[in-house]
């Protein structure tokens, strides 16, 4: 996992480096993006720190951050990552994926994870992806459910968030024998 650029007509995911900080606190002011995740990139200074860790997880093979550029504004609209690397089990999870609200209920997202999935199952031969969200974030929840993964489960008082509150997490997967039928359901339904 080297230098990964994946992408397509709608989607352009590249490697986060220190040179994306501007764009990235620009796609990054609104409020209402922060509502459910761990992280809050509203100021600069968030963002100089997310962007120092991605890089330094990158070069330790912790974590893999992406910026998502969406190739009708050449801008950068937000950001996901490979997390949770385990490659010696086949395995990661897709996640701390973020978005400009610009770009939601758009094809951006789904593109996203397709082009991730695909690299998964078919560059790396994993055998699980995994991605979870909050139990209070019904719309990413609907939205991993829409793209076929399968729901395994909550972790109660999995988490902490910033403000204090505690959050349990849904747990999804897909393994490699869904991979062709979710292709498929995305070359045919989604894309």
């Amino acid at each position: 996992m080297e230098h990964i650029i994946l992408e397509n007509d709608i989607v352009l995911l590249r490697p986060i480096e220190s040179e994306d900080i501007e764009a990235i606190a620009e796609a990054a002011k609104d409020e209402r993006i922060w509502e459910h995740m761990q992280v809050d990139l509203a100021t600069k200074e968030a963002v100089e720190k997310y962007v120092g860790k991605a890089v330094q997880e990158r070069k330790e093979q912790v974590s893999y951050v992406f910026v998502i550029i969406h190739k009708k504004t050449n801008r950068i609209v937000g950001c996901t990552s490979f997390l949770d690397l385990v490659l010696d089990h086949k395995r990661l999870e897709i996640g701390g994926t973020w978005l400009n609200p610009s770009v939601w209920r758009t094809p951006v997202n789904t593109n996203c994870k397709y082009l991730l999935l695909s690299y998964c199952f078919e560059q790396l031969q994993l055998n699980r992806v995994q991605l979870k969200t909050a139990h209070t974030n019904k719309k990413s929840q609907r939205a991993i459910e829409r793209i076929g993964a399968t729901k395994e489960g909550v972790l109660r008082n999995h988490m902490i968030r910033p403000n204090g509150t505690i959050r349990h997490t849904v747990m999804y997967s897909i393994i490699k024998e869904e991979w062709p039928a979710v292709k498929e359901r995305f070359l045919h339904e989604l894309l």
